[in-house]
């Protein structure tokens, strides 16, 4: 057995892709079981919650309400309700702990409001006026900061657990089939100049240097390291864009001191998003990312950038777009949707019950000689046709796999790579061969004698030489609402493809065939390489605000230096001698 994993989500982004992950979780049937619930779920209790610390700015999710969801109807929950206390936790006493109902009117759609009661703190401090949620407040300061801590939430929520209070907050949350995509969290309010945001690198950074809140985060993890039987590891999905990749900085850091050997996954995410007309916001972007890639990576067994922006560099590019999803990129609601659904395929390989592979297995077949940073590809769907065989979907794209790139960077094409861990999901496997008895197959691919074996000559023949490792699930990757109904009406209730879209409208899509590659190759150099020149292009002296925060030049510029080492894991001999052509001409 493998065992189990922890999730940490850090930031207002992270914290709309891991809501749709977990909507992902709960709309997904326990049998036949073919991913382990237990590797991400607490299921101990019922209904089953996530292992998850979720840090946020207060406001949570924000991104996932109405104005966000497009046209999505709002949807009641009348289901289950689950509530949870940590073993010694206490309510929180008056002046110790930050707790606001500001924001109340800003809700997730799906949170308890007035159909569902919440009971408030028995104990000291004052209760809120509508005796959902109880204000307490905080003398507690953090350097650098101005304004208080807060601490928002309630003590109920839909399918939810959350343990404990306090500036850092474990939260158990897990979304109900019948809410939107939003999870019940409870967040932290900071203030950063009176802005109510966290803009730069150093102001993430100082917040993880406050031993109390260090102690905190500490508490959290240990309660949930403690309760598994075997831990794997960590997944960390991380703001890259803001800062709360300084935040995410200092916590990987803590996680590779404190537990040695276990396997740390960040995922650096960022939304498309554009800060075309605000030039300040998209330098303090450019430099967030490139110093969120340098550190994360170094204190990650992987560490994976994923976003469906056209680039992480200054220039903007198009957003990524699918042939079969009608993908508003410019919604966190849409786009966090896409990356939960490629991340719940891409971690499927430690989730089996069929395998004993693990996070730290996972990663140690792709991050070899120094290559800790990985492009993610999906394609979503896979576009098979109704009892169509994997091999006869396959040969219909014998040049390149019908995937997309979902770590920013210009170049979106497939240059081969080191080594890869592909999973596909949502094919049948009984009906592999399509070719008649009796005659010759059609194809080499048509000759294998199961879907593992066709798909593994597939990656053989598009990327010889590299080192790939395939998976080949049943269970397709369940859309039911609160998932965005975005997808093109050639797509049938399976998500399989239609030669032409039906006269009448169709049902909504329930599951769809994704594809979904982990790749360490050549074209994380061009993003990293692309990053480093477009940070060097920067007049440092002109964003002293930046630098103000907390980050000192000098290891602004050793970040830098370490992207550049980062980039020159993946060269070729072709690349290398550019590099010198390119060194020679500077």
């Amino acid at each position: 057995m493998a065992g189990e994993a922890v999730t940490l989500q850090l930031g207002q982004y992270a914290g709309c892709a891991g809501a749709h992950w977990w909507g992902l979780q709960v709309s997904a049937p326990r049998s036949p079981a073919e991913l382990r619930v237990s590797t991400l779920l607490r299921t101990e209790r019922e209904p089953p919650t996530p292992r998850l610390v979720a840090l946020e700015l207060k406001g949570g999710v924000g991104e996932l309400m109405a104005g966000g969801a497009g046209t999505e109807a709002a949807v009641a929950w009348n289901g289950k309700v689950a509530a949870y206390l940590g073993n010694g936790s206490a309510p929180p006493d008056a002046g110790s702990r930050g707790v606001s109902t500001a924001g109340a009117s800003r809700a997730p759609l799906g949170f308890p409001s007035p159909g569902l009661e919440c009971p408030t703190w028995e104990g000291g401090g004052e209760a809120s006026p509508d005796g959902r949620t109880r204000a307490f407040s905080s003398g507690r300061r953090f350097p650098g900061w101005k304004g208080k801590f807060q601490f928002r939430g309630s003590r109920r929520f839909p399918r939810a657990a959350a343990c404990g209070s306090g500036p850092i907050t474990s939260t158990c949350a897990c979304i109900p089939r019948a809410s939107t995509s939003s999870v019940s969290t409870c967040t932290m309010g900071m203030a950063w100049r009176d802005c109510g945001c966290l803009e730069a690198f150093g102001q993430g950074e100082s917040l993880l240097q406050d031993p109390g809140c260090v102690e905190e985060l500490e508490d959290r993890l240990h309660f949930y390291v403690e309760e598994c039987d075997y831990l794997q590891g960590f997944q960390v999905l991380c703001d890259l864009h803001n800062g709360f990749s300084g935040v995410g900085a200092k916590v990987t850091e803590l996680l590779c001191d404190e537990y040695s050997g276990k396997g740390i996954l960040t995922w650096g995410l960022t939304p498309v998003s554009s800060n075309a007309g605000d030039s300040r916001k998209n330098i303090y972007r450019l430099m967030n990312t490139a110093l969120g890639i340098a550190r994360l990576s170094s204190h990650s067994s992987l560490f994976c950038p994923m976003s469906l922006r056209g680039s992480l560099g200054i220039k903007p590019q198009p957003p990524v777009a699918f042939p079969y999803v009608d993908c508003d990129a410019s919604l966190d609601y849409h786009s966090s949707a896409v990356l939960a659904a490629a991340l719940d395929t891409l971690t499927a390989p430690y989730r089996l019950c069929s395998s004993q592979g693990s996070m730290m297995h996972l990663a140690e077949t792709l991050t070899f000689s120094g290559r800790k940073v990985v492009a993610a590809w999906a394609s979503l769907p896979f576009p098979a046709r109704p009892g169509c065989s994997l091999p006869d979907a396959l040969c219909a794209h014998p040049q390149a796999v019908p995937w997309k790139l979902l770590s920013p960077c210009r170049e979106r094409k497939v240059s081969g790579c080191f080594a890869q861990s592909v999973v596909l999901r949502g094919v049948g496997k009984e009906s592999h061969i399509s070719s008649c008895a009796g005659k010759p197959p059609a194809s080499p691919l048509h000759a294998c004698e199961s879907t593992e074996e066709a798909l593994q000559r597939y990656l053989h023949t598009l990327f010889p030489g590299a080192f790939s490792t395939s998976h080949v699930l049943e269970q397709p990757c369940h859309t039911q609402p609160p998932y965005p109904q975005f997808f093109s009406p050639l797509l049938t209730r399976q998500g399989f493809l239609l030669d032409k879209a039906p006269r009448y409208p169709s049902a909504a899509v329930d599951s769809i065939p994704v594809l979904a590659a982990l790749q360490a190759a050549p074209v994380v150099r061009t993003l990293l390489r692309g990053l480093y020149k477009d940070v060097q292009k920067l007049n440092a002296r002109r964003w002293a605000s930046f630098f103000s925060a907390g980050v000192e030049q000098d290891d602004f510029q050793e970040a830098l230096e370490e992207l550049q080492t980062l980039a020159q894991a993946y060269e070729t001999g072709f690349e290398a001698d550019e590099s010198e052509d390119e060194a020679d001409s500077d």
